[in-house]
């Protein structure tokens, strides 16, 4: 079983930071791409940010330069910094992954069950 675990979300003031981080853990033979999602109050899902296993990154537009997503392959984990955070960024975040948690088998995406942030003051 495979899961995905968030934290550092909160509250914080707007032009303030925070720091998420997304860990997998479970049966995982390897993670291909993980990603960053958020998800506002009535709005879609969206893609805010992904890197792959060998550390390309690509971002929504209106993040670049203020978000930077990383990762650590050694504790399976993503990581993803915000800063300059503006209110329009409040959203539940979610992190996904791709794994396949054997050799023979395909990768499969999964979730994390999402962490909120809120850029108020």
């Amino acid at each position: 079983q495979v899961q995905l675990v968030e934290s550092g979300g909160g509250l914080v003031q707007p032009g303030g930071s925070l720091r998420l981080s997304c860990a997998a853990s479970g049966s995982i033979f390897s993670i291909y791409a993980m990603g960053w999602y958020r998800q506002a109050p009535g709005k879609q899902r969206e893609l805010v940010a992904f890197i792959t296993s060998g550390h390309t990154t690509r971002y929504k537009d209106s993040v670049k330069g203020r978000f930077t997503i990383s990762r650590d392959n050694a504790k399976n984990t993503t990581y993803l910094q915000m800063d300059s955070l503006k209110p329009e960024d409040t959203a539940v975040y979610y992190c996904n992954a791709d794994i396949r948690i054997r050799q023979s088998d395909y990768a499969q995406v999964y979730w994390g069950q999402g962490t909120q942030v809120t850029v108020s003051s």
